[in-house]
């Protein structure tokens, strides 16, 4: 079987227009498959050089001269998808270790406009280091020796700025990037007229990226998938239908980003705010409620969840009944909101993407404050009642985070399921504070447990807030935990769900 390259599958050469910083499945899934979509539609004509800044192979890039297989498949409106498609947008990819001149030579092309980046929320962090090592240490760092090097080459000229669109999943991505930019300028004395020119003609736009991409198909369905397309393509990736990546900019940065109009899942405006408190509250936000109640009844995967006839329906009725009505609407589209909560829903239910619970339980005391206590909040307010379905998935989080041992520095849980009684670890900076608490609790004893959720609720220094001032949710927290330890976790949902 001939392997995917240009010799089998032609591609036209376009001008590099884009600066890419990482190799990794997000970035080939969402800004790459919409600067393709861009490219066929006769809407951007530009093609993207990746830099490459861990290790130096580029050897299968090269190997298939950046061409790989996209492919994607999901629930989308109901309906199954199942496409895939070539990309054909990286020009090539530059090891940062080994090529660190080319990535500077880069810099000099007029007609380079965006630079964009995915190097994992740790690589936007300041690190006080000279720029003009070969090639720097940091990620913010190496841009700032890329913008320097424009800003020279070009002696400053305005018409050669850039747009800067880091996709690191941290809030004020953007703001995060151009301070930390800033602040090494200032150390390296690059100067003032430098200072000037990042300040007027470079933009660092936040962003919000939303896709599952969960990079290369195990091999048996690679196999299968390149038996159907006639190739071999050792850089293939799978995504789900959904996509969004939502930019802060204004008119110049729309004009720049000319591939914003090839797809419905690009959106440049100049608050995002938005698209960010829509999928933290709904996406995030049901996730860490559903996830320990899902996996208490012995499921494993979202998808689990979702074909749970029980789970399925709590998850869809705590999202539209309980936590989509508290999300404002956009005045020109008030149904955004519960479109973008079918379409979470739709993506629970993908088969193709096995989402496993235990991970989405990491750090779940922190998810469950920034995530759903709002939302709590927010409910009560507008409804002077409690979010049922919710105040249930706070009370499984408690009975989640009861550890029975520690192992090896490691807080262990148990569970009895219908598949039996199962152990799991309690990856969370309060496992400490929740073994403590559950050691001087009875389980049998529903005083005990009511007094264990009174002292739980009432931690401000926990919640940033005294939960037990909300009226009811002490006691309905409690006969939930004590049902949930008295009548099991399956008997409890289903009462909840007769009663909702």
């Amino acid at each position: 079987m001939n392997p995917l390259n240009r010799s089998t599958h032609p591609a036209p050469a376009l001008p590099e227009r884009v600066l890419q910083f990482g190799t990794g499945v997000l970035l080939r899934g969402l800004p790459d498959f919409f600067i393709q979509k861009a490219n066929e539609q006769g809407l951007f004509n530009g093609s993207v050089v990746v830099v490459k800044s861990t290790g130096g192979a580029t050897d299968d890039f090269s190997a298939q001269d950046g061409l790989y297989t996209l492919v994607t498949r999901g629930i989308q409106r109901g309906e199954a998808v199942d496409e895939s498609g070539v990309i054909s947008v990286i020009s090539r990819v530059i090891s940062a270790q080994e090529n660190w001149q080319d990535v500077l030579q880069a810099a000099r092309n007029p007609q380079l406009q965006i630079v964009i980046s995915n190097t994992t929320e740790v690589g936007i962090q300041y690190v006080e280091e000279s720029i003009f090592q070969h090639p720097p240490k940091s990620y913010p760092a190496k841009l700032t020796a890329f913008l320097y090097e424009r800003f020279k080459n070009f002696g400053g000229s305005k018409h050669k700025g850039m747009v800067v669109i880091p996709t690191e999943l941290i809030t004020d991505n953007g703001l995060k990037l151009r301070d930390i930019v800033e602040r090494l300028a200032k150390h390296n004395e690059l100067g003032k007229l430098f200072m000037k020119w990042l300040k007027f003609h470079v933009r660092f736009c936040n962003s919000l990226v939303d896709r599952i991409v969960p990079g290369a198909p195990d091999e048996a369905i690679r196999h299968e998938l390149e038996e159907k397309l006639g190739y071999q393509d050792n850089l293939m990736i799978v995504a789900e239908p959904y996509r969004l990546w939502a930019i802060e900019g204004d008119e110049r940065v729309q004009e720049m980003l000319s591939f914003a109009g090839a797809d419905e899942g690009v959106i440049v405006e100049e608050d995002i705010t938005f698209y960010r408190e829509r999928k933290l509250r709904i996406l995030n936000g049901s996730h860490t409620l559903s996830a320990p109640l899902g996996y208490l009844l012995g499921n494993v995967t979202v998808q689990d969840n979702s074909d749970h006839p029980l789970m399925s329906r709590f998850i869809e009725e705590a999202v539209l009944q309980e936590i989509v009505p508290t999300i404002p609407g956009l005045p020109d589209d008030p149904s955004a909101v519960r479109t973008f909560a079918e379409e979470v829903l739709d993506r629970f239910r993908n088969p193709y993407i096995e989402h496993f619970l235990l991970n989405i339980t990491l750090q779940e005391t922190s998810k469950m404050r920034a995530r759903n206590l709002p939302t709590f909040q927010r409910f009560i307010d507008q409804t002077g009642q409690l979010p049922q379905r919710m105040t249930l998935g706070f009370a499984a989080y408690l009975l989640f985070m009861k550890a029975v041992r520690v192992e090896d520095g490691v807080f262990m849980g148990e569970a009895t399921t219908e598949k039996g009684v199962i152990t799991y670890p309690i990856r969370d900076d309060y496992a400490d504070y929740f073994f403590k608490l559950w050691q001087q609790t009875t389980p049998t004893d529903e005083a005990s447990v009511r007094q264990f959720v009174a002292t739980v609720c009432g931690d401000t220094t926990l919640w940033e807030a005294d939960l037990s001032q909300w009226a009811g949710f002490t006691e309905a927290v409690a006969d939930h935990l004590h049902n949930l330890l008295s009548l099991g976790v399956e008997a409890t949902l289903e009462r909840q769900m007769v009663t909702a």
